[in-house]
């Protein structure tokens, strides 16, 4: 009976119509016609255009973020088992999720539902800010747990609640996923929490204590009614030559599909992860796609004596779990841990061994995979598809041969076992070593390696044993700037045969270095070429004493590969009642709404009818005529409606792209583009994808004739006094006499100079508006933005409007860090101009590369300083001169020399010159970035005290303790700004650090940790910062309605600082003062803080400058104090009526029948004294450079910060780890770089690395000061948002103390008697590279000449 009924639910199936394409996402059935679907249409693409599931956000179209993960489930009906794994839902194609189920962050919970226990962690752990990428997060998170769960290798039991996740795989969990604001830490012991054998004390009793439970069983991630279909196999035969889209399941089906299209247009895809970094492939039209992943051949799978073959459609995934299998193979165990460093996580889930092949033979990609293949002498089997011939070659082979034809196939791959030699020597004193390198920004990944090497090598004892001996070796190097991966056979052949020496090395490093030569143009050459002298040491090196016989190699245990959990952290913050709620470290508002992906951003709003997208056409000149703007061929690209540019402003409006502070810039260039980068014009088009796809077919003819030289330099703007002006009232003042401080100074340092590149500000969420044409002339804009204000001023002028016929709508802004101040105008401006010409609703999702393009980020700077001092370092007088390249535009600039001097007077400079040059350049316009001025102002003050100590010989800490300002210097440099004695915190918190970091002791451990490593060398810095910020006029509005809810309104916007959070506080303490029966802790749960709206509040000015939430929170209560005013009448009139206490709900309900106004607006207006005041915070780390590589890793950082009386300490806590994290960035990572005609070059996830998981401090302790009343504070409140960025330059000075070491060390080798300069100014950022060459390029060299010529003096 079964039997039959199954056949019958079959036949009535049948009869259904059917379309091919079926899916599910969270749990909802969708069913496309494969005639309908472009086949180029990305998963993120329907998701957010078809879809209700906004929670997928597009971070940067290339893998390299993680913002659009989600969970792919795929059923196999023949073993009832569903896999899930993450994937890149940007590069993932719709059509190849067929059969599947999609989860994302809303299907694993939401707050209809029920929000999941991985969202309710993350609220729990303040691990989110912005929260633009906390959906991804969450369901990388989720991912780990749910893989753990089914993984067979976990033995211990985990503990109630929690997962069988451990701590070291919680810390991989989001290794792929980028993150701006949070700093990392707070994500990490979210995960960590569901972990087993999770440190409970390390993450804090408390912060479990009210969270849920880990569920095991929910969600389910596979929809029964899936698996039915699937089990029944619905699925009817159609023709696949109907179709763009197919899907062969044999060889010979795949050459029928061939043989329809002759033309070169057809593409073979699996993973389609290529289009990542061949971001070009998604414009090219192709005419049909073949995904290959059903081909047999292709998916095969086979272990045996001979080796491992693995087909070439297997996921890169997949393939580290079959290696891992092998057991005792370490060759192969090798293989799959440097496999796992290869992109993120849900990149090589997708991301096939054939497809990175594949990229490296017909592309050059520059792949570790090819690398490491090469040396285990690995094979694969090429296809020709026509005759089904199969060829065997080599892999190195088949490198090196043309690019493969496109009717030939790459099949498989096969990892040969390896046996020794039948060379006549013993296995026992035969070994076979094997190992892989890299040397990445990265240590887990998601970065490509400077260079990547691995080697084999079958060596023994020589006849005498008193030596190694290679038998055999293989040496294989790739991506330092080569085509493919190369084979360094004249030094195999040296090596062949010889007993390892030090003298052997050396002949052997002499062979490398002429083998390994980067191709012309490579970044920094010398530096690959060095690692690969490293590495080929690294792997020689320990058998010049027979080091690896004598069981002293890591080849001996697999220890090595098993990697343990490395963070930890210590947050102390201290929660008050004085003002309850504020004060209390309460969970950040929405923020579960943001790890459910609920949480609505501006290119989340559904696009209205009709609605049109825009794309940016930039100048890629520095200065230069337009002569015309056309397509490619003359040929109008599909579905672009025109192109907006200055011209179509309206009559009475003005090519503004923003007003802002000063003088306003243009919104696109007109006949002359001044800048590489400057906007020119804005493309309109029937959909994003079709915008972005037509601006790459865009071609601008440029005139230079007659036109002068541009200026690419700052000693160019000098020299032709091409400057901006410094309103007086910012130019800086000179503090004392400098002349007399510099006749008082017993040495003297005379034009020494530092130079400071950019950094970009890398919000997760790039620029975004949505302009709507409303009746009358008026304009509706959604913006993403930190001035509304500015935004809306911008587009009235433009249109030619009056303000009113304008009105900007924020919500809240996914990360801004200055970014989305003036460089947010432009943006919706264009969108609002072109809605005005089309007369219907544009917006516009800038790209990534666009983004980084267009956007500046901080402004780059020379420095020439000349400094007096005594000889204890006491520093008598500093003059110093700036040059400040501001771009083609003023923007914030003339802002930026009080900022510079700001936090540069943290010192006592005994007398201070400070004069600065705004210099004009054809580069795109700097704008302010997180600290703007204060970051570098500070750096410049430590490399100041850094350069005298080096002077005297002197320890850099005792330098800076004598040059801290005592409180009658302080006020001497700051006047009013420095407060009141009792709020110069600064000297007890450098001594309150020394104790809670152990600094004086660690100090010693460092020293001898140094004398006893000869390769890794360690540094500790203790670094101050004094940061000055200014409080404005803001207004606010509190409103109760009748059901006894508030409503408030300001004008400061949410960019993940927590400025609702701390507003919400504020409004329950301030109501709660009236004392009715209701609690304030009550009261905040009534209380919701609306979007801001330019019409409703004006005089909103900017958020930023860190001061916003506090000037917001002090608007609400004045708005309150108002409101309790009104109150008290009423609740006195009812406690006399009823003779008890009164709750809220009937205080309010009394009020309205009584129609008091229950709507106050006010504004704060801060006083002369609480204007401007200092913020104050210590940081002290400690760093391990690997001198062979570069690579710093920093081991530990302990700040203690002053936030006053703290409106909400974890909120604070975020802030300042955030903080220092994105100055980590800074100082060590991020290069933002230009082009010889000052076009920015980094413009990707691949080229612009900002700092992850792997690269935070791995003991990350923040205590935070309550350092009691002031009395012109906000409730005795300091601002977090910005100082603590400035800390970050502690790390930086313990990579250069690290580095000294070094040189020491080195200067031991050396012949050269009069030593090495140890007052270097260590480059900004220190890269790898930079950390390298300040060590030695040729520092193995010198090792290896020292140790001959010592053992030959013996």
């Amino acid at each position: 009976m079964g039997e039959k009924k199954v056949i019958e639910e079959k036949e009535e199936a049948m009869k259904i119509k059917k379309t091919p394409l079926v899916f599910a996402v969270n749990g909802e059935r969708f069913e496309l016609d494969l005639s309908s679907v472009d086949p180029s249409t990305t998963l993120i693409d329907f998701l957010r255009n078809k879809t209700p599931f906004k929670s997928v956000k597009l971070g940067c179209g290339e893998g390299g973020c993680g913002a659009c993960v989600v969970l792919l489930s795929k059923y196999d009906p023949l073993l009832d088992k569903v896999d899930d794994y993450t994937v890149s839902s940007c590069l993932t194609l719709l059509c190849s999720i067929d059969g599947c189920s999609i989860t994302t962050s809303e299907g694993l919970g939401n707050s209809r539902a029920g929000f999941h226990a991985v969202h309710e962690r993350i609220a729990g752990f303040h691990a989110t800010q912005c929260g633009f990428c906390t959906p991804g997060m969450s369901v990388s998170m989720f991912s780990a747990l749910s893989n753990a769960d089914k993984s067979s290798s976990h033995d211990l039991p985990p503990r109630n609640g929690s997962s069988n996740l451990t701590a070291a795989e919680a810390e991989k969990a989001v290794s792929g996923n980028l993150c701006r604001c949070t700093g990392y830490r707070p994500l990490v012991d979210a995960c960590k929490s569901f972990a087993k054998d999770a440190d409970i004390e390390d993450l804090g009793d408390e912060a479990l204590k009210n969270l849920p439970c880990y569920d095991h069983t929910k969600p389910t991630t596979f929809p029964e009614f899936l698996k039915k279909e699937l089990k029944m196999d619905m699925s009817l035969e159609s023709d696949p030559r109907k179709y763009r889209w197919s899907s062969p399941g044999s060889i010979s089906e795949l050459q029928g599909l061939l043989q329809l299209d002759n033309s070169m247009y057809v593409k073979l895809v699996a993973g389609n992860t290529s289009t990542g970094y061949y971001k070009e492939e998604k414009e090219r039209k192709y005419s049909r796609f073949i995904d290959i992943r059903r081909l047999p051949e292709l998916t095969v799978v086979r272990r045996d004596e001979k080796g491992v073959e693995l087909g070439a459609a297997v996921t890169i995934s997949k393939a580290i779990e079959v290696l891992r299998e092998k057991e005792n193979v370490s060759m192969l165990a090798k293989l799959a841990n440097h496999m796992e460093k290869i992109a993120s996580r849900f990149v090589r889930n997708t991301g096939t061994l054939g497809g990175n092949i594949m990229m490296a033979q017909r592309k050059q990609f520059p792949s570790d995979l090819t690398t490491i293949l090469v040396a285990a002498r690995a094979t694969v089997k090429i296809m020709s598809i026509g005759s089904n011939v199969q060829e065997q070659f080599t892999l190195e082979e088949f490198l090196q041969q043309p690019p493969l034809e496109a009717k030939s196939l790459l099949v498989s791959l096969v990892i040969p076992s390896w046996r020794p030699l039948k060379n006549g020597s013993s296995s026992s004193d035969t070994h076979l070593l094997f190992e892989t390198y890299r040397a990445a920004p990265r240590p887990l990944g998601n970065a490509l390696a400077f260079l990547n090497a691995a080697f084999s090598a079958e060596v023994s004892l020589n006849a005498t044993h008193d030596g190694v001996v290679v038998n055999d070796c293989l040496l294989a190097f790739g991506a330092y700037g080569t085509k493919h991966a190369h084979r360094a056979r004249k030094v195999e052949d040296f090596l062949v045969g010889k007993v390892i020496s030090d003298e052997v090395l050396m002949e052997a490093i002499g062979l490398l270095k002429d083998e390994i030569v980067p191709d012309k143009g490579t970044l920094n050459p010398g530096y690959r070429s060095s690692l690969a002298v490293t590495f080929l040491f690294e792997f020689f090196g320990s058998l010049t004493t027979n080091g690896l016989l004598n069981g002293c190699s890591k080849e001996n245990g697999f220890e090595s590969l098993k990697r343990e959990a490395m963070l930890s952290s210590a947050q102390q913050i201290v929660e008050t009642q004085e003002h309850s709620p504020v004060g209390k470290g309460i969970v950040k508002a929405g923020a579960k709404l943001q790890a459910s992906g609920e949480a609505v951003y501006v290119d989340d709003i559904p696009s209205p009818e009709n609605c049109l997208y825009g794309a940016f056409i930039y100048s890629t000149m520095p200065l230069a005529r337009i002569k015309s703007i056309r397509f490619k061929e003359n040929r109008v690209p599909e579905g672009v409606l025109g192109i907006v540019t200055y011209k179509d402003i309206p009559k009475g409006g003005q090519n503004v792209g923003n007003k802002g502070f000063f003088a306003s810039d243009l919104l696109f260039a007109e006949e002359i583009t001044h800048g590489a980068g400057e906007i020119i014009a804005f493309l309109v088009a029937e959909s994003q994808k079709l915008a972005d796809i037509a601006v790459n077919l865009v071609v601008i003819d440029y005139d230079t004739e007659g036109l002068e030289p541009p200026i690419l330099s700052l000693e160019e703007a000098v020299e032709k006094s091409s400057l901006f002006e410094i309103p007086p009232f910012l130019k800086s003042k000179p503090v004392g006499d400098i002349t007399k401080g510099m006749a008082e100074a017993e040495h003297k340092i005379l034009g020494s100079k530092i130079s400071l590149g950019s950094q970009y500000f890398f919000y997760m969420e790039t620029q975004t508006a949505l302009a709507v044409p409303d009746e009358d002339n008026c304009m509706l804009v959604y913006s993403s933005t930190q001035a509304p204000e500015y935004v809306h001023r911008t587009i009235a002028g433009c249109l030619g409007v009056p303000e009113h016929n304008v009105r900007v709508i924020t919500r809240r802004v996914g990360g801004g860090f200055g970014g989305k101040v003036m460089k947010s105008m432009p943006v919706a401006a264009a969108c609002a101009l072109a809605a005005t010409k089309m007369q219907r609703p544009v917006r516009t999702y800038v790209n990534r590369k666009t983004d980084m393009i267009t956007t500046g980020g901080r402004h780059p700077m020379k420095i020439t300083y000349s400094v007096g001092f005594k000889s204890n370092g006491k520093v008598t007088a500093l003059d110093l001169e700036l040059l400040l390249d501001a771009g083609l535009s003023e923007d914030i600039s003339p802002l930026m020399p009080s900022g510079i001097q700001g936090a540069l007077m943290k010192y006592d400079w005994g007398a201070l010159s400070f004069n600065v040059k705004v210099c004009k350049t054809n580069t795109v316009s700097r704008t302010a970035v997180r600290a703007p001025g204060d970051v570098q102002g500070s750096y410049i003050a430590e490399a100041i005290i850094e350069k005298v100590a080096s002077y005297l010989s002197i320890d850099v800490d005792e330098i800076r303790k004598v040059n801290l300002h005592a409180y009658e210097s302080l006020k001497l440099f700051y006047n009013k700004k420095a407060g009141e004695a009792t709020e110069y915190t600064l000297p007890q918190l450098w001594e309150k650090l020394d104790k809670f970091s152990g600094f004086s002791q660690r100090r010693k451990v460092v020293d001898e940790f140094n004398a006893s490593s000869k390769w890794r060398k360690r540094g500790i810095s203790r670094v101050p910062a004094v940061y000055g910020v200014s409080m404005r006029l803001t207004p606010g509005r509190v409103s109760v309605l009748s059901d006894g809810s508030i409503v408030v309104e300001v004008p400061g916007i949410e960019i993940g600082q927590g400025l609702w959070t701390k507003v919400k506080q504020m409004a329950a303490f301030s109501l709660g003062l009236i004392h009715c029966s209701t609690t304030s802790d009550e009261l905040l749960e009534k209380i919701r803080v609306i979007q801001t709206d330019t019409l409703s509040m004006v005089q909103g000015s900017v958020t930023g400058g860190s001061t916003t939430s506090e000037a917001s929170s002090e608007a609400v209560r004045i708005c309150c104090d108002g409101l309790v005013e009104r109150l008290l009448p009423v609740k006195a009139a009812l406690e006399e009526k009823t003779g008890g206490p009164v709750s809220w709900d009937s205080l309010i309900s009394q009020a309205y029948m009584q129609s008091v106004n229950m709507s106050v607006s006010n504004t704060y207006s801060p006083d002369l004294y609480s204007t401007q005041y200092l913020n104050y915070g210590v940081a002290a780390s400690e760093v391990e450079v690997n001198i062979l590589t570069g690579e710093t890793t920093v081991l530990r950082t302990d700040i203690i910060y002053d936030c006053g009386k703290s409106l909400n300490p974890a909120v604070d806590l975020g802030q300042i780890e955030g903080a220092f994290v994105q100055g980590l960035g800074f100082f060590m990572l991020e290069e933002y770089l230009m082009n010889s005609d000052g076009l920015i070059v980094t413009d990707s996830t691949w080229t612009y690395k900002i700092p992850t998981v792997d690269t935070i401090p791995r003991q990350f302790n923040v205590e935070i000061l309550n350092s009691g009343h002031h009395k012109n504070r906000v409730l005795s409140s300091k601002a977090s948002g910005e100082p603590p960025l400035l800390l970050a330059a502690s790390v930086h000075c313990a990579v250069r103390a690290a580095v000294k070491e070094a040189n020491k060390q080195i200067q031991t080798w050396s012949n050269n008697q009069q030593g090495v300069d140890m007052s270097f100014d260590l480059p900004v950022p220190a890269t790898m590279a930079v950390v390298k060459e300040f060590c030695g390029l040729n520092v193995v060299e010198k090792y290896l000449d020292w140790k001959i010529k010592q053992r030959k003096n013996i």
